[in-house]
């Protein structure tokens, strides 16, 4: 039995990684050791750490820790893609913020990733039914990490949301694997339109600070948004655009700019 056990651990690097982590940083600040081992060194599971990190956060005296843990947990039980999804943003924020030096700060300290890992229960709910307690984990993502997900939107894995303050993500909006947003990017509607209203973003898709795209625009795959930007047409695969309206300023040389991580734009007088 304790054989299997230890076999089950094994199979999870990354987890143990982290474990390995929080285990030294426990050792180096004996101050933060009880938060460290009740957050990370008491649970077996990424999936049992991050339920009750996330939980911890959310709780009001209304909706208990323990209650919200265990509806957390259901999610993660039930689903195991949803697992697969955190280690996969787990690993893009890792990869791609210079300011992650381990894996376990983003799961310890990082509310963009906080906020899309809640939004992901808040999803599974918001597809069985439960529409209610997922527009409550929807208001209370917003209010402590500053991030506004419908939980009818979609979206991939292997995800940064970096910073998240003021990312706002409509009901509609489709957002494919391996996309970075930084904070204040709005994937948003025109106005009172119904139905389908909000922006497609595919796959390696890099979308600057600050960045507004509204309306059922799809931004072509590989594609960048400059910081700053009013996008209100579709924008072509492996572009560049920026301004206000959005225009194309030059071909995108990554085929994946949200790997990169590049932010800057073409230079006009490169090409003079």
């Amino acid at each position: 039995m304790g054989r299997a056990k230890r076999s089950a651990k094994a199979s999870d690097p990354l987890w143990e990684g982290i474990r390995a982590e929080v285990a030294a940083d426990a050792e180096r600040e004996p101050v933060l050791a009880p938060f460290l081992q009740g957050a990370v060194l008491d649970h077996e599971r990424l999936e049992d750490a991050l339920a009750h990190l996330l939980a911890a956060s959310l709780a009001t005296d209304a909706v208990p820790a323990r209650a919200l843990r265990a509806v957390i947990a259901e999610a993660f039980g039930a689903d195991p893609a949803i697992g697969a999804a955190v280690r996969a943003d787990l690993r893009a924020v890792r990869e791609r913020d210079p300011a992650c030096v381990a894996l376990a700060v983003p799961l310890l300290y990082f509310k963009g990733f906080h906020a899309l890992e809640a939004w992901r229960v808040a999803h599974w709910l918001f597809g069985r039914g439960r529409q209610a307690l997922a527009r409550w984990l929807q208001n209370r993502i917003s209010e402590v990490f500053g991030a506004d997900i419908h939980p009818a939107a979609r979206i991939g894995s292997g995800i940064l949301v970096d910073h998240g303050s003021g990312v706002v993500i409509g009901e509609t909006a489709v957002i494919e694997d391996d996309v970075s947003l930084l904070h204040e990017v709005t994937l948003g509607g025109t106005g009172k339109q119904t139905g389908d209203r909000h922006p497609k973003i595919r796959a390696g898709v890099l979308i600057g600070a600050g960045a507004k795209l509204l309306g059922n625009v799809v931004v072509g795959e590989g594609a960048k948004i400059g910081a700053g930007s009013v996008v209100l047409a579709d924008v072509p695969p492996h572009s560049t655009v920026a301004g206000v309206p959005a225009r194309v300023v030059g071909r995108e040389a990554a085929e994946k700019p949200a790997l990169e991580m590049d932010h800057r734009l073409p230079d006009p007088k490169a090409g003079a």
